[in-house]
């Protein structure tokens, strides 16, 4: 009798194959039908206690048989009763074995076994009777009515249609039978290891569509894909992740990239919804997730030509038996349109949750409980081994700037090497080209961690009535993500400037003067919802536009009138201008400049309860430059601009107006940081500012902090 799991030919077969929808029809009603025949058929069987006894012992006294297994998933605690080689697969004794086999996936508790439960999208808990669920709510995903709750009703529903004798059922329930287990080669598979079914007991299953989408796979090996981090469109602001799958063709000429696929999950959004709707229903799951098998030219080009992102490549050290199960539950997962949540279930936490399945002593997905981001993925899987080979390709706007590099240098060789440098990294018949170019420090396995914890001392300091007035304050700032231009920059793009998440608390000492304004008080000095800067010099190879956007509440200074003090408003602003790189890049490399400045025009607007009106809006400029001195020192300095309106403050009814306030002024601010970085995850920074409206209650302002990362 064939196998249960005929292994897959790897023939290069028509790239457009179309996989077709691996949801079954099996009706319900047909396999309680099954049910109820394979029930008659096994109360029969256990009244024969003779002759299952005889069986069993027959079984347990026979040379182990020849079963299909996966080493790496397998080990599972106690003793495993070997079955039969020799039973024939009649109805009678095939069926026969049902209880013997149940009974050993009870002892061996294969229904809490972490892989089963993962195959079914289980939430991790212990107790599969009891506790937790599935997040899959398709009634399509689960062979038994009780299946989303009772992990062990799902096991043993298999297993009953895996034994079920083909030779007793109706034409309707053969049918039935091999569309479902089809449906789901994975979890029959893994079953079937554990249990040590051999082959031969099984009734054949045909599974043509299924092995013509392995064929045309012919996956051998699997590897992350990340695209680095991208502004200009937010929504991959955080980066991207996917997985390689390369063929026999592939792996042995990387330039073969036309014979590789790649695996992609990403949010199904609706085109029709605006930037901020698509958005936040990426971030509370109201989209469904949407697993992709593209061909990997098509996917490539987009990063490396549309996008311009450089495009990292890691290995990932599975075994070819790995690689075939992730595949199969790839077959099985593929068309759920599962809820996308934008920081948790992404397109960087499904790679963990593959790789998951089939190591199950790792658990990596429960090791990023809280946020789940491409750079800490790729770093994680370095950590655990499973990532130890890497390679880089460059943008289409690497490659230029590259070219741009070598002209300004004399060096004939690197004008040589330059002038050799393709336009693109993919030719124009999708295969790789060679390009001699120094990688760019963009690896995310080189970046700081994303998350930062910031503590500091500061004052601040300024006149009240006349009187110099001067206050000590401690600091403590948290950050979620990413980098802004005084960070460490390797492991990030050029001149990225992007966070989320982040508050700075400032507690105020003490000294029993009751001058001080701030006395015994704790403040929320910002708290930032999103804030980044998008830097495209107009000197450079690099296409787009300069601007910014940032959303949150911050302390600002009141300029409308005299000793107004600084308050807490909700802000909005947004930026646009131009910005210019200078100085000497990394020879040999695609880099840009190392210096940059930049002039924006801004528009803000302000709402808050302590400052005149509660409102006001601004326009003006922004102008700075960030300086690296050297790979582990830099400096920021910036110019902010801003002219203030606050409407007709004379009409305000509820409070008496200075005479010398005014509704609409200047407020220019001057701020400045330093940053040496200890370590990769560790620094030392030191920041200030200076208010030159003369209005103002405290105009300077200086901090030094301690950051860490992590």
């Amino acid at each position: 009798m064939s196998p249960i799991l005929t292994p897959t030919k790897h023939d290069d077969i028509d790239a457009h194959l179309v996989a077709v929808n691996c949801y079954s029809d099996c009706s319900r009603v047909t396999l309680q039908r099954v049910a109820t025949l394979l029930a008659g058929v096994s109360f029969f069987v256990m009244a024969s206690s003779s002759a299952v006894a005889e069986t069993t012992a027959d079984a347990n006294n026979l040379d182990k048989p020849d079963v299909v297994t996966l080493t790496s998933i397998t080990n599972v605690a106690g003793q495993t009763n070997n079955i039969d080689s020799g039973i024939d697969s009649d109805s009678h004794n095939q069926h026969s074995l049902y209880p013997q086999l149940r009974q050993q996936a009870l002892q061996k508790k294969l229904a809490e076994h972490p892989t089963w439960r993962r195959l079914l999208y289980y939430t991790e808990q212990t107790n599969s009777r009891s506790k937790g669920a599935s997040q899959v709510d398709n009634p399509e995903f689960f062979i038994s009515p009780e299946g989303k709750t009772n992990a062990q009703a799902e096991l043993e529903a298999l297993l009953e249609l895996m034994l079920a004798p083909t030779s007793s059922l109706s034409a309707t329930d053969k049918r039935s039978r091999h569309t479902t287990l089809c449906r789901f080669p994975a979890r029959r598979y893994w079953l079937q290891s554990q249990l040590e079914i051999p082959n031969k007991v099984l009734d054949e299953v045909h599974c043509p569509e299924f092995d013509a989408w392995m064929d045309k796979l012919d996956a051998q090996r699997l590897s992350v894909v990340f695209a680095g981090e991208y502004l200009d469109n937010p929504l991959s602001a955080f980066a991207h992740t996917l997985m390689l799958i390369d063929s026999t063709k592939s792996l042995a000429d990387p330039a073969n990239i036309d014979a590789a696929h790649a695996l992609n999950d990403t949010v199904a959004g609706s085109p029709d919804d605006s930037f901020v709707v698509y958005a936040g229903k990426s971030i509370i799951g109201a989209y469904p997730n949407d697993i992709t098998i593209d061909p990997y030219p098509q996917k490539l080009a987009h990063y490396l030509k549309k996008d311009n992102r450089d495009v990292w490549s890691y290995p990932l050290a599975l075994t070819q038996a790995e690689v075939q199960q992730i595949m199969r539950h790839v077959w099985e997962t593929k068309d759920l349109g599962l809820p996308y949540y934008f920081t948790t279930d992404n397109c960087a936490s499904e790679i963990l949750r593959y790789i998951d399945i089939v190591r199950p002593e790792s658990s990596l997905l429960s090791q990023l409980p809280y946020v789940v981001v491409p750079s800490d993925v790729v770093r994680l899987l370095t950590k655990e081994g499973l990532i130890t080979e890497q390679s880089y390709l460059p943008a289409d706007n690497t490659l230029k700037q590259a070219k741009r590099n070598a002209a300004a240098v004399t060096e004939s060789a690197v004008v040589s090497t330059a002038r050799a440098l393709p336009d693109s990294a993919i030719s124009e018949d999708n295969k790789l080209l060679p390009t001699a170019i120094t990688p760019a420090s963009n690896n995310p396995n080189d970046a700081h961690p994303i998350n930062r914890v910031k503590v500091g001392i500061g004052q601040r300091s300024g006149e009240i009535d006349g009187k110099n007035n001067n206050d000590a304050y401690l600091s403590f700032g948290l950050r979620a993500g990413f980098n802004d231009l005084l960070d460490r920059p390797a492991g990030y793009p050029q001149n990225f400037d992007f966070e989320g998440l982040s508050a700075n608390l400032r507690v105020y000492a003490n000294d029993g003067n009751n001058d001080h304004p701030y006395q015994d008080r704790i403040q929320l000095q910002d708290f930032t919802l999103i804030r980044g800067r998008s830097f495209n010099p107009i000197n450079s190879a690099k296409s787009g536009k300069t601007w910014g956007a940032n959303l949150g509440a911050t302390r600002v200074n009141d300029g409308s009138e005299a000793n107004a003090g600084d308050r807490l408003v909700a802000n909005a602003a947004y930026e646009h201008g131009i910005s210019m790189a200078f100085g000497t890049p990394t020879a040999g490399s695609g880099e840009l400049p190392p210096q940059l400045c930049y002039a924006l025009g801004m528009g803000a607007t302000q709402v808050g309860k302590g400052i005149n009106n509660g409102w006001r809006v601004g326009i003006g400029a922004n102008l700075g430059c960030r300086y690296q001195l050297n790979p582990k020192l830099r400096a920021h300095a910036e110019l902010q601009l801003p002219y203030w309106y606050h409407g007709d403050i004379n009409k305000i009814s509820d409070k008496s107006v200075d005479s010398n306030a005014s509704g609409h002024y200047w407020q220019p601010i001057a701020t400045f940081g330093v940053q040496y970085d200890i370590d990769r995850a560790q620094a030392v920074r030191l920041q200030g500012s200076h208010d030159f409206q003369h209005r103002v209650r405290d105009q300077d302002d200086v901090q030094l902090a301690y950051v860490k990362y992590f």
